[in-house]
């Protein structure tokens, strides 16, 4: 599984490579852009092409999944927690209607304990970050862990069968496509290696 986190400031052709990337088969795209407001979400939204909207994680204004046919929502680290002091139930009363619910951890031992039934956790940093300084890796082995848990940090087209050695059920990239000199032939590189076999290296890679 390949999860594509959205750059937190809007880089050149954004959403011309985006489409391209969705073009090219990237299945899930969260939408992180802590720094947009409800409504330049929803012009985001409107400039993806609507077809590839049912592969989009909101991060923030959730109240956008009943009027946009996204795939889910997405609980940073610090929301979670925050409705877990409420209660449990509240994520059990969320009106979903089928669509996904993720969540973030950076601590190994919550998510183990998380009581929430996410359909996949992103566990961050299990390398040294690309996007961000002075974010090193944690080297988090989740082979133990009966939870669909896709790993982030350091993701490139070069380190993929280390995280399969760790455990994880795929990667959360950033850096390693959007800061790549050709997105799309690293988020293909990316992808193909986790369509294989038991994950095995890819010769190109």
């Amino acid at each position: 599984m390949v999860v594509l986190i959205a750059p937190e400031r809007d880089v050149k052709d954004e959403i011309v490579t985006l489409n391209q990337l969705f073009e090219a088969g990237l299945a899930t795209y969260h939408l992180r852009k802590p720094n947009k407001s409800l409504g330049e979400h929803q012009t985001y939204l409107e400039e993806i092409d609507k077809q590839y909207h049912n592969r989009i994680m909101l991060h923030y204004h959730h109240e956008l999944s009943s009027s946009f046919d996204v795939k889910g929502i997405h609980f940073q680290e610090q929301k979670r927690r925050n409705c877990l002091e409420r209660s449990n139930s509240y994520f059990e009363d969320l009106p979903l209607k089928g669509k996904s619910m993720s969540s973030s951890f950076h601590e190994l031992e919550e998510l183990k304990n998380c009581p929430v039934n996410f359909d996949y956790h992103l566990l961050s940093p299990v390398f040294s970050s690309i996007s961000k300084v002075n974010y090193r890796g944690r080297n988090f082995d989740v082979n133990a862990i009966k939870k669909t848990i896709i790993g982030m940090g350091g993701a490139t087209t070069n380190n993929l069968a280390e995280f399969t050695k760790l455990g994880f059920k795929g990667v959360g990239v950033l850096g390693g496509i959007w800061n790549a000199p050709k997105p799309v032939d690293a988020f293909k590189k990316i992808q193909d290696y986790f369509k294989m076999p038991e994950h095995k290296t890819i010769a190109a890679l």
